[in-house]
């Protein structure tokens, strides 16, 4: 069983050498064994597309499972920056439904051809705000994003800074590729600022915000951001308007709160 799984890593990291300029443009045949490692609707999509090509880390699958469950069926407003081959839009049409309203973005004039295929295709830059807020007004909202663009920290810090903010509430802004903030044809490298790991961390701290400030108990104050989940190579951000934050016991106990009197002995607590 080791020496099977030794196998699969040793494939994908064929699929994606951080030495190679060309990294992300990649194709490979994919086992019946490399297929049986992975589950779910996603996965089952992404094996059986026999429409134009999709390339993606085959453990995207099943945190896509995971992160989009609740749209599935829904008239879900998805963004996808960089469209490339144009099958991954049909991956999201397959999995959200017919319903799903999807638009994808892409610098290249050549992705103009997937317009109307599995969704919307618009021609433009990721870090152009302009470009991105007629987007999304022609979309009439926008509840998904999902950047899989340049992948330079740069670019990927532009379109968050324009986007987040027109995600309605409850939405979700999925980063993909975040490995290569350590990779120097990237404008990357371990810890170094103006990555999008490195901005993200930040950001940890943003949503920690009401601990900072003493006293502070109010929403207006607070971040936007409801949670930040790192995966390997993808994270995630949630956005939901804050509740102010109160620490409350249900029925009220002054046990909680009893403080041992000085120099009195207190009988020994078991557990």
């Amino acid at each position: 069983m080791l020496s099977f799984y030794r196998r699969i890593d040793r494939k994908l990291r064929m699929l994606m050498n951080p030495n190679q300029p060309n990294a992300y443009d990649f194709a490979t045949e994919v086992s019946d064994e490399l297929r049986s490692a992975y589950s779910g609707r996603a996965a089952e999509i992404f094996f059986s597309n026999q429409g134009r090509p999709v390339a993606k880390w085959l453990h995207y699958l099943p945190i896509y499972d995971q992160l989009l469950e609740k749209y599935i069926g829904t008239k879900v407003k998805m963004l996808e920056i960089g469209v490339a081959h144009g099958g991954s839009l049909g991956l999201w049409r397959e999995l959200l439904g017919s319903d799903a309203v999807i638009f994808g973005i892409d610098v290249n004039p050549k992705c103009a051809a997937f317009d109307g295929d599995s969704g919307s295709v618009r021609i433009g830059s990721q870090d152009d705000p302009e470009f991105l807020r007629n987007v999304v007004a022609e979309m009439k909202g926008l509840n998904v994003v999902l950047d899989d663009g340049s992948h330079i920290g740069r670019h990927q810090r532009a379109s968050f800074d324009v986007l987040f903010p027109l995600v309605e509430d409850g939405g979700l802004y999925i980063i993909e590729d975040v490995c290569g903030s350590y990779w120097p044809h990237s404008e990357g490298g371990l810890k170094r600022r103006g990555t999008i790991i490195e901005f993200l961390k930040d950001k940890v701290d943003d949503l920690h915000i009401h601990y900072q400030k003493k006293g502070l108990n109010n929403a207006e104050d607070m971040t936007n951001i409801e949670s930040i989940q790192f995966f390997d190579s993808l994270i995630a951000i949630r956005k939901r308007r804050q509740l102010p934050r109160y620490h409350a016991m249900v029925p009220p106990s002054d046990e909680l709160f009893h403080v041992p009197q000085k120099n009195k002995k207190e009988p020994r607590q078991s557990y």
